[in-house]
């Protein structure tokens, strides 16, 4: 049995395993309604201009600015309605000097005019005439013909993961299929003699297989697909024959087993006995989640996690997640939503180690206020009672009650 390593920081250990990921699934195409949180696999340009036709961003009148010069509320301008544009129908009301046609926001604007005037700024005297208190400049409330996109713009880079907004932009544009990256598939495995189902009654020294439904779901978050391997006891020859078997078919294998040296030693081994280059880190300047095992087999991440459940979820956060989107085609991953809170109680810590601090959070007079959850890692209700995970830079001896601290919301 060997104890580890020299350790390395968190940053350090995900820039090593970088190096070797690549890109490894295909291409596919599908309908742009159902890519939410998949990444693209082209560029995408803009095919046609947006607004394709000159839009009222207002309810109000369609006028040529000029006749609105001057106009003032003790001496408006007197204007002549000739029309109401209906919505969705192509203008065909030509506005000449000294007329207006009504318009609704969103809504064509008539030929000729280069303005809207708000209806806020007028005040019917007719049914034919209104009086105008305000001047317009040329091109207020409207948008021109391309002034959202114009034809050939770059839209979306390739790697680039889709949210709502863009899905409605595409659609916006009439593209209605895209060219997408196949997620790729994440074996997990969990190991321990003492790891027994879920649907099981433990008897004394077993606990319930938790990790695997944890991790599952991290990856269906992270846009993957999850591949549950089941339970596998602490067996090296069982373990390289789980491995072996789940590599054939995932694109990413995470190993979840017991934190003792023995256990992460035989991990680790197993591990490097199945190709080259192997295991690339092992343990690294992080609380929880010092064991962590990062490796490379037949151009292949391999993760070896922390049993307890807190250590695994840092550990996923950390190294797994961006790994899943690189190895998916996006280099750069969406970020968690992240906030600053103060601290209510002091947490104490060790410079040169980053760790990673459960926290209950609060909004009091408008700011949050984190206070932190102490536990063992092996606890899931210490997740469970928290909003998030506090983070103490390795820079830092631990920090104390009011200071500001970064907090990564699950």
């Amino acid at each position: 049995m060997s104890e580890f390593l020299k350790l390395i920081t968190p940053d350090e250990a995900l820039c090593q395993l970088n190096g070797y990921v690549n890109t490894l699934v295909n291409i596919e195409s599908i309908d742009t309604a159902k890519t939410l949180g998949r990444i693209l696999a082209k560029d995408i340009n803009a095919p046609e201009d947006l607004p394709a036709f000159p839009r009222s961003t207002m309810d109000g009148y369609a006028a040529r600015a000029e006749d609105t010069y001057g106009a003032s509320e003790g001496l408006p301008v007197y204007l002549r309605i000739i029309g109401e544009m209906p919505m969705g129908k192509h203008p065909e009301i030509p506005i000449h000097k000294g007329e207006v046609v009504k318009v609704h926001t969103g809504g064509a604007v008539a030929d000729g005019a280069d303005a809207v005037i708000m209806i806020e700024n007028t005040q019917q005297v007719d049914k034919l005439t209104i009086e105008v208190s305000k001047p317009l400049a040329p091109g207020e409330n409207i948008l021109r013909v391309g002034d959202d996109i114009k034809t050939g713009d770059s839209m979306f880079s390739s790697g680039h993961v889709l949210r709502p907004q863009d899905i409605g932009a595409l659609m916006a544009l009439g593209i209605v299929q895209v060219e997408l990256f196949r997620p790729p598939r994440v074996a997990i495995i969990s190991a321990g003699d003492e790891v027994i189902a879920p649907e099981k009654t433990p008897e004394a020294g077993q606990v319930r297989d938790i990790n695997t439904y944890t991790i599952s779901t991290l990856v269906r978050q992270a846009g993957a697909i999850p591949l549950p391997y089941g339970i596998i006891k602490d067996d090296a020859k069982a373990l390289s024959q789980a491995v072996k078997t789940v590599i054939s078919v995932a694109e990413i294998v995470v190993i979840s087993s017991g934190s003792s040296v023995s256990t992460r030693d035989m991990t680790a081994g197993v591990i490097s006995s199945l190709g080259k280059p192997g295991v690339i880190v092992h343990g690294v300047s992080l609380r929880p989640g010092k064991p962590t095992i990062l490796a490379i087999v037949d151009d292949k991440p391999i993760f070896g996690l922390p049993g307890n459940p807190v250590s695994a979820m840092v550990v996923f956060d950390l190294f797994v997640r961006p790994t899943i989107y690189r190895v998916g085609g996006c280099s750069h991953p969406p970020h968690l939503p992240t906030i600053t809170a103060r601290l209510t109680r002091n947490i104490p810590s060790t410079t040169g180690r980053e760790d990673y601090v459960p926290v209950i959070l609060e909004i009091i007079d408008g700011r949050y206020m984190a206070t932190p959850i102490f536990g063992e890692s092996n606890l899931i209700t210490t997740l469970v009672r928290a909003a998030g995970m506090a983070r103490i830079p390795l820079d830092k001896h631990g920090l104390t009650e009011g200071e500001t601290v970064s907090v990564r919301l699950f």
